[in-house]
């Protein structure tokens, strides 16, 4: 059902360019691997906005590393393998809590201003986390001081090639070896781009959802054109919802950091009843999944639409110092964090899953490497530990680099098997419909809470939404959606394979853990199907 290409244009015709290193997305991993990248190569990097368009950008919490004297890397281990409900490959956070530190060292160097408290860094704790690790900047607003850093860096290096507005629609391959990637132009023109290496740090697939705290950019590119391509992807049922996104009348889903619970924020019910006792020892910083679970119990319960998040009883001081962003983005709709107990829902926030890689970020197909979001390291296991994500990318960044200095040059020539494929040039319904259609079935069938003939449903209704992979699409949005019916599908199966309760993925019909069948991956393949990796403990 899903084609090889979206286009069935003649590839051998289009004009070429080469480039050493060729990178797709902007973001933390984008921009830290480009500019780590460009030390020993000539690199392009390619986005479809703009290098300040990204899932990074709206980061609040910050980044998690072993900075104080009181914390160990074998904490920071401990709480991601717990966090991770099983599913975490131990090599893979090894080096995430080992390295995570040097790559907060390499951030500083490149301009980002972590906040400084006595002539040290400031540190806060978050969910699921022992101890104070979490480096910030401005307060809340980790993410928007990372990219400026970035941005100014890359832009300002001459090794840097970065192309806004274009769109990569697919990957090029041959013989299971990446040799670049197909490009179309602002204008419409299309292009092939050649490269040593091609790396996808296009982040995640919060648009399937139709209430994300991710951009409108977030639309599984990255993960889609993989497997188009044929690499392996893994994981895709594990789909985080951040517990708490600013629910209110005529304002747009906005994250309320973990952060502000990470302070004593805690959670109440619309009765003003404090809920959280009930469903985890560590109360409002217990893992993600139990507290956007326990919140939808409490909705359920009182039949209710959100719950509160109140942090009225700390110091008005303290809460807008640390958290302006939040503080003035509520006042533009009349609530003072302050003083309001603020309306908090579950919102789609994070792809735990994706490509899977290896510990260099390297997938399936040579030549091809997956960093960020898009990527499946194996460090998140079932449930993404907070602040780990952007850890995540500046290491295996750096690692990806590594590994891409020790490739041969690419060979010049190159052949593509194109589909035998009838497209249709009929109109297509508009793109705008169907992806509030995609949305709403993931919401009905593949959201929080899951079970079998839900999921069945949900594929049975995507299915009818196929007829955009028969059709000749030029518009970014038409890719676009391409993009997400894939992803969408892919979760929906995987979740369906799936038949257990673990970490961001919970069935109803299969309510318990279960560590005997279910401790292994479920990954998909264009190819191959459906196959299931075991994982083993030593």
């Amino acid at each position: 059902m899903i084609p090889r290409y979206l286009v069935d244009e003649q590839l051998e015709d289009l004009p070429v360019l080469y480039k050493d290193v060729i990178v797709i997305g902007a973001g933390i991993a984008g921009l830290f691997t480009a500019i780590k990248a460009s030390e020993d190569n000539e690199v392009l990097m390619i986005t479809k906005k703009s290098l300040l368009d990204s899932n990074t950008r709206y980061a609040q919490g910050g980044i998690a590393a072993v900075i104080s004297e009181d914390d160990k890397p074998e904490y920071h281990r401990q709480d991601t393998l717990l966090a991770g409900a099983g599913l975490c490959s131990q090599e893979a956070v090894d080096i995430l809590v080992h390295e995570g530190t040097m790559g907060v060292q390499d951030l500083v160097r490149m301009g980002t201003k972590f906040d400084v408290e006595n002539g040290e860094f400031a540190l806060t704790k978050e969910g699921a986390h022992s101890q104070r690790r979490i480096l910030h900047a401005n307060g809340d607003a980790t993410g928007f001081e990372i990219v400026r850093a970035l941005s100014e860096k890359a832009v300002a290096n001459p090794r840097i090639e970065v192309w806004d507005d274009h769109f990569v629609i697919d990957l090029i391959t041959d013989d299971n070896v990446c040799v670049g990637a197909l490009v179309q132009k602002p204008d419409g023109q299309r292009l092939i781009v050649r490269g040593k290496a091609t790396i996808l740090c296009s982040g995640g697939t919060g648009q399937l959802y139709r209430y994300t705290t991710n951009p409108e950019v977030a639309t599984g590119d990255g993960i889609a054109m993989a497997y188009r391509a044929g690499a392996d992807i893994r994981d895709m049922e594990f789909v985080q919802f951040h517990p708490t996104s600013l629910c209110y009348p005529g304002a747009p889903r906005f994250l309320i950091s973990e952060a502000v619970r990470g302070e004593g924020a805690v959670l109440r019910n619309i009765r003003g009843e404090r809920f959280m006792e009930k469903y985890h020892e560590q109360l409002e910083l217990a893992p993600r999944d139990v507290v956007a679970r326990a919140i939808v119990s409490e909705m359920e319960a009182t039949n209710s639409t959100f719950v509160f998040l109140d942090v009225t009883h700390e110091s008005a001081d303290m809460v807008r110092h640390r958290f302006p962003n939040i503080y003035e983005y509520c006042l533009q709709y009349g609530l003072d964090l302050t003083t309001d107990w603020i309306p908090v829902a579950p919102a789609a926030h994070y792809m735990m899953g994706g490509v899977r890689t290896d510990l260099n970020g390297e997938t399936s197909i040579a030549r091809l490497f997956a960093c960020g979001e898009c990527s499946s390291t194996g460090v998140h296991g079932a449930n993404r530990l907070a602040s780990n994500s952007l850890s995540e990318a500046i290491v295996f960044g750096r690692r990806i680099v590594e590994r891409i200095n020790t490739l041969p040059p690419a060979e010049q020539g190159f052949r593509v098997h194109m589909d035998s494929l009838e497209r249709s040039d009929a109109p297509i319904q508009a793109v705008v419909e169907k992806r509030l259609k995609l949305q709403k079935i993931m919401v009905r069938y593949a959201g929080l809470k899951r079970n079998a003939s839900g999921l069945s449903k949900g594929l049975e209704e995507l299915s009818r939404l196929s007829s955009i992979f028969r059709s000749v699409i030029t518009k970014r949005e038409e890719y676009e959606f391409a993009n997400l019916l894939t992803c969408a599908l892919l979760t929906t199966k995987a979740a369906g394979t799936r038949e257990e309760s673990r970490g961001a993925h919970s069935r109803e019909d299969f309510p318990e853990r279960d560590d005997l069948t279910w401790r292994k991956h479920v990954v998909l393949n264009r190819e191959h199907g459906s196959t299931e990796e075991r994982i083993e403990y030593v």
